[in-house]
């Protein structure tokens, strides 16, 4: 997938989209959606078909999809138009743009129409209009006016500090340290809001660090082995497990489609 890169944002919506950008899947209008500590919303020109990988059955198409957090790989199919907008929420953007706890979109593939109905029209807005900073503009105003709606269910204190500690350390027990408490008050705050535990949050977290680690594995800069240490992986192996897991593909099978 190409992305355009994003223009500055409103400081209002900054701690809870991570990304929005316009994107171009290219010639063969496949995208392969991995794991992520975000939720991720896709609107094509038209529509997308997508499904999990090795999951028979799973396929559905979509006008615009939104993909909570997951530990499996997802496949994207775009035909006609391979164009379209992408956004990234933050763990606490389900909730405080779309009036949706993040828990209740995990491991799902869902229509935004379902998800967020004041955006069901969205994508007909967006299909009209001609340029991206246009298109850039009105996908900011209609989260600005999620949030406005939905802004008091934003996350409290307890749960940003949780997902600050988790972040911190790749241990969960260091981290309820940090917080002084409990590993099963940790747990229930985190699962609780996001619909994965402590540990599958720090997996997502290291799986991330690993993905931006293989960029410059692809330039030669760096070695697989020394992304995995990097990043927290035991070794080279696990690295590599993880991503079959993950990913669906080894960290060179990747790189090479990449």
């Amino acid at each position: 997938m190409t992305i355009v890169p994003a223009h500055p944002r409103s400081a209002a919506l900054a701690p809870f989209v991570a990304t929005l950008s316009a994107y171009d899947l290219g010639p063969a209008g496949v995208h392969r959606g991995l794991p992520s500590t975000t939720v991720s919303i896709t609107i094509p020109e038209d529509t997308l078909e997508i499904a999990w990988l090795g999951r028979p059955g799973s396929r559905t198409r979509s006008r615009a999809v939104v993909a909570g957090l997951h530990l499996d790989p997802a496949e994207l199919r775009q035909r006609g138009g391979t164009r379209g907008v992408w956004l990234t929420l933050s763990p606490l953007g389900a909730a405080a743009l779309l009036g949706v706890p993040a828990a209740a979109l995990a491991g799902h593939l869902a229509d935004l129409a379902d998800v967020a109905p004041a955006l069901a029209d969205l994508p007909e807005r967006l299909a009209a209009c001609r340029s991206w900073p246009r298109r850039r503009a009105l996908v900011e105003d209609a989260l600005l006016a999620g949030l406005a709606r939905h802004g008091d269910h934003a996350a409290g204190p307890d749960l940003r500090a949780a997902l600050s500690a988790l972040s911190a350390t790749g241990r969960v027990g260091r981290a309820a340290d940090l917080l002084g408490c409990s590993r099963r008050r940790l747990s229930s705050t985190v699962r609780g809001a996001l619909g994965v535990t402590p540990k599958e949050f720090q997996r997502l977290l290291r799986f991330e660090a690993a993905r931006a680690g293989l960029a410059a594995a692809r330039t030669g800069a760096v070695s697989l082995a020394s992304v995995a240490a990097t990043c927290g992986f035991a070794d080279q192996a696990h690295l590599t497990r993880e991503w079959r897991a993950m990913a669906g593909c080894t960290p060179a099978e990747w790189l090479r489609a990449r």
